[in-house]
C-alpha cells in the first residue's frame, strides 16, 4: 500500500503533500436490560489528503482510489485560493523523515473470537449486575474498533500502523420507589481481548455502589477540603487543564496564551502533569500520529511550572516550540487536529490513608459523571462520595457537583497519592470523537473546593 500511495502523490505540483489511507472496522453489541438490542459490524476505508502550496493548506477526502487524482488537484487549487484571497498562511515545523511499519501486538486478538463468544461474555457481565438486589436495569455495550493506517508524505516519510481497541462499557441503574441512581462501568484497552476476561469483580462492585446510592444522602452544598479519586482527578486534568495544553485551543486567544506561557507557575509544588501515549496496552496508546510524527512523552507541568505543550507541525512552527506527535483524526473522514492521548497527574508518595488523615474533615469524591468547562472555569459531576471525619470514611453521599477555577484549583492541590490509575475507556469530543483520549491520576487532596448540592 505504501508504494501505491507514493505513486499517487508523485508529480503533483505542491510544496507539501500527505495522504493517509485507512481501513476502519467496528463491531458493536448492546444490551438494554436483559434484551440484546444490537449486533453489528462494519468496515469503511478511504483516503485523507492534505496539500500545502505557497503557505496555503487544503484537504480532501475520498473513498475510491480512482478519485484520488482529482481530489489532489482540488486540494492544490484550494491551497492556492486560500493564499490568493488573503487567507492565513501556514508553515510546518521540520521533523525527521521516518520509514516504519508498526506491528500490532495483542494479548488475544478479538478478530479471532466469534461473535457468539463476545455476546456470551457481554451477557455474563450484564446478567451479573442485573441479578444484584435493587438493580432495575442496565445498558451495556461491547465496542471493538480497529484503525489500519498507511501514511505517506512528499518529504519521504512512510508509516504504517494498526491500532485495535476493545471495551465493555455502560451503566447500571438502581431504583427504589421513585428514586433512581446510576453508576458507569468500563473495562478495556489496546492490548487485546484477554483484558476483558475474568473481570466479574468490576461489574459486581459497580452494581453494589449503584444500590448503595439509594440509601445515600444528598451532599450539602458548600466549600470543602476534598480527596478526589483517580478517575475524578483525571477528568479534571483532561477537561480543565489538558485542553489548554493543546496549542490550537489557545492559539488565537491572547489572554490564554499569556496565562499558559511556558515557565509560568500555575500550580502548587506537588503537581506534575504528563501526556504520554507511548505506554503499551493503554487505551490512549499509539506510536505515530496522523502526520507521521513519532509521539513522545511531554511533561506539561513540572512541580507547578508549565513546561510543555501539545502540538501539530503547524502549531509547533507558529509557537516556536517542539513538535510532540499529538495530531490525531477520528478516522479518514477528518483532517487531524491537536489531541491529547493519555494525560495524567504523576504519582506522589502518599497512600490513600495518608491523604485521608491529612484531610481530617471533608469529602472523599469518586469518579466523574459529566460536566463542562467555560474558559478557565469548570463544573464536573462526581458519581458518588463519602463524608470524612477525623480521617475516617463515613456515610455515602450522592448528587455531587464540583466547580471552580482551573488556576485557583491547581494552586490548591496540596498532596498527591502513590496509586495512579488510568482509564480503561477513552473519549473526547473536541471537534471529532477521539476514542484514544485517555486520562488518569492518583488520589489527590484539594483545599477549598466548591461542592454543589442541596
Amino acid at each position: 500500500m505504501i508504494d501505491r500511495l507514493r505513486s499517487m502523490i508523485s508529480g503533483v505540483e505542491a510544496d507539501f503533500i500527505d495522504i493517509r489511507y485507512e481501513i476502519k472496522t467496528e463491531t458493536r453489541i448492546g444490551f438494554a436490560g436483559r434484551e440484546i438490542r444490537n449486533v453489528g459490524s462494519n468496515r469503511t476505508d478511504g483516503y485523507a489528503i492534505r496539500v500545502g502550496k505557497n503557505g496555503g493548506f487544503s484537504s480532501a477526502t475520498v473513498t475510491r482510489e480512482e478519485d484520488v487524482p482529482r481530489a489532489l488537484q482540488l486540494a492544490v487549487e484550494g491551497a492556492e485560493t486560500i493564499v490568493a484571497t488573503g487567507g492565513k498562511k501556514s508553515v510546518l515545523a521540520d521533523v525527521p523523515v521516518v520509514v516504519e511499519n508498526v506491528e500490532l501486538v495483542l494479548d488475544g486478538d478479538p478478530r479471532e473470537v466469534g461473535i457468539d463468544d463476545k455476546i456470551e461474555l457481554l451477557k455474563k457481565y450484564n446478567d451479573l449486575m442485573l441479578d444484584q438486589p435493587r438493580i432495575e436495569t442496565t445498558n451495556l455495550n461491547y465496542i471493538e474498533i480497529g484503525r489500519e493506517k498507511h501514511y505517506v508524505n512528499s518529504e519521504g516519510t512512510a508509516v504504517s500502523e494498526e491500532i485495535l481497541t476493545t471495551n465493555i462499557a455502560g451503566e447500571v441503574i438502581a431504583k427504589s420507589g421513585s428514586l433512581v441512581q446510576n453508576i458507569r462501568v468500563a473495562i478495556g484497552g489496546a492490548d487485546g481481548y484477554n483484558r476483558l476476561l475474568s473481570r466479574e469483580d468490576v461489574f459486581l462492585k459497580r452494581a453494589k455502589v449503584a444500590a448503595e446510592l439509594l440509601d445515600a444522602e444528598p451532599v450539602k452544598g458548600g466549600t470543602y477540603n476534598v480527596v478526589l479519586s483517580p478517575m475524578l482527578a483525571g477528568v479534571f486534568t483532561h477537561e480543565a487543564f489538558g485542553h489548554f495544553s493543546e496549542a490550537d485551543i489557545i492559539e488565537d486567544n491572547p489572554s490564554l496564551r499569556e496565562k499558559m506561557a511556558l515557565g509560568e507557575k500555575l500550580g502548587s509544588n506537588v503537581i506534575t502533569i504528563v501526556a504520554d501515549s507511548t505506554m503499551p496496552g493503554q487505551i490512549g496508546y499509539y506510536e505515530y500520529d496522523d502526520e507521521g510524527v513519532a509521539v513522545k512523552p511531554v511533561t506539561l507541568m513540572d512541580r507547578g511550572v508549565l513546561t510543555g505543550r501539545l502540538h501539530s507541525r503547524r502549531t509547533a512552527s507558529a509557537f516556536g516550540e517542539p513538535v510532540s506527535g499529538h495530531t490525531v483524526a477520528e478516522d479518514m473522514r477528518f483532517e487531524p487536529i491537536v489531541r491529547m492521548g493519555t494525560i495524567y497527574i504523576k504519582p506522589g508518595e502518599m497512600t490513600l490513608d495518608d491523604l485521608l488523615a491529612e484531610l481530617g474533615d471533608g469529602l472523599y469524591l469518586i469518579d466523574g459523571k459529566g460536566g463542562q468547562t467555560s474558559g478557565e472555569n469548570f463544573t464536573f459531576g462526581a458519581q458518588y462520595g463519602f463524608k470524612v471525619k477525623d480521617g475516617r470514611i463515613g456515610p455515602m453521599i450522592r448528587d455531587i457537583n464540583i466547580m471552580g477555577n482551573l488556576f485557583t484549583t491547581l494552586q490548591n492541590i496540596e498532596a498527591i497519592g502513590n496509586d495512579m490509575e488510568l482509564s480503561e475507556r477513552g473519549g473526547c469530543g473536541k471537534g471529532q470523537l477521539n476514542i484514544k483520549s485517555a486520562l488518569g491520576s492518583p488520589h489527590i487532596l484539594v483545599r477549598n473546593m466548591v461542592v454543589g448540592g442541596v
